[in-house]
């Protein structure tokens, strides 16, 4: 028996976008009838497609859950957002291999048509981004995937975790968010083995199971504001306190939350850092429009001291001539 192609491609993409339509919602959307559909759906199964179906008079169709379906079909926008997605994934490290991001750009090439196929390579090839390539710390996607449900669901789980130093622990943490940040992923919880808040690394992380046990994230609680906010007080050479006098919103857009805390005082905004090299946080103060005072250490007042020498004699050097 012959089935007209085009429409049993177009009930596979209702299926894919409107599951659970009935036998007639699916014939009028089709312009045929209800016999007809079920033939399309006989049609699809022959096809190795899944297609479940309720019995009853309003009975729906629907996908077998979980099922992976080609082909693969979107329109052209659709397909240039998931190919800059792709990419820019890839530029900004976020992507959990690379091979899995090169393999996603190869499939979808594949299955697209000739017409949308060159103009999206064309696109992939002449794409430039500003910032530089991030060199990320991918973590294992199965344990990406399931910190992020149990974040979801609010079940704690178990880690195997191997800390910078090499020391591996099995701990049970309720994961409050899973956070990306300079081609790093952090799980942000409550750590059951020190009671406390704790920030994870997720590709230190060698395995997590969850468990029946649920937790409540605390009300209002940010994971990015206490991952930026840890980051910044991470243990480090020099603790630096600035007193900037300027506004407060202004100074955050330069000072990144990430190696600054900021505290509004009656007399400016004080700046509190953990540095490893002062010659870097001369740099940072001297790009500020503000004035400032420092606090400490003295040694920093030194290292502005030493810039401003430098500085100084690269606008004191006299040209030594026009290039030709």
């Amino acid at each position: 028996m012959s089935y007209p192609l085009t429409r049993v491609l177009a009930l596979l993409e209702l299926l894919q976008t409107h599951p659970g339509l009935t036998g007639a919602q699916l014939a009028d959307r089709l312009g045929t009838d209800v016999r007809t559909v079920r033939r399309y759906a006989s049609r699809l199964r022959e096809l190795g497609i899944p297609v479940e179906s309720d019995r009853g008079r309003f009975g729906g169709y629907r996908l077998a859950r979980g099922y992976r379906m080609p082909p693969l079909m979107l329109t052209n926008e659709e397909a240039l957002v998931v190919m800059l997605g792709l990419l820019a994934g890839e530029r900004l490290g976020m992507s959990t291999t690379a091979p899995a991001g090169a393999g996603a750009l190869a499939k979808l090439e594949r299955v697209l048509p000739d017409s949308l196929r060159a103009p999206l390579a064309a696109m992939r090839n002449t794409l430039s981004f500003t910032a530089n390539t991030v060199l990320a710390q991918a973590p294992e996607a199965g344990v990406l995937l399931t910190l992020a449900q149990a974040c979801h669901s609010g079940h704690t789980v178990g880690l195997r975790y191997r800390s910078w130093h090499q020391e591996h622990t099995e701990r049970d943490v309720d994961p409050y968010g899973v956070v990306f940040h300079s081609g790093c992923w952090y799980l942000v919880g409550h750590d059951h083995l020190r009671d406390s808040l704790r920030t994870f690394r997720i590709d230190r992380i060698a395995s997590a199971t969850p468990s029946a046990a649920t937790f409540t994230t605390p009300d209002d609680f940010d994971p990015v504001t206490h991952l930026t906010a840890s980051l910044a007080r991470t243990p480090a050479p020099w603790q630096v306190e600035v007193l900037i006098e300027g506004p407060i919103e202004d100074i955050a857009r330069r000072l990144p939350r990430t190696i600054a805390t900021l505290t509004t005082t009656p007399i400016g905004v004080l700046m509190r850092a953990q540095a490893a090299q002062l010659d870097s946080v001369a740099r940072l103060l001297a790009s500020l429009e503000w004035p400032f005072t420092v606090h400490s250490p003295d040694q920093l007042r030194q290292s502005l001291k030493d810039l401003a020498q430098r500085l100084t004699a690269a606008a004191e050097r006299p040209a030594e001539g026009t290039p030709k």
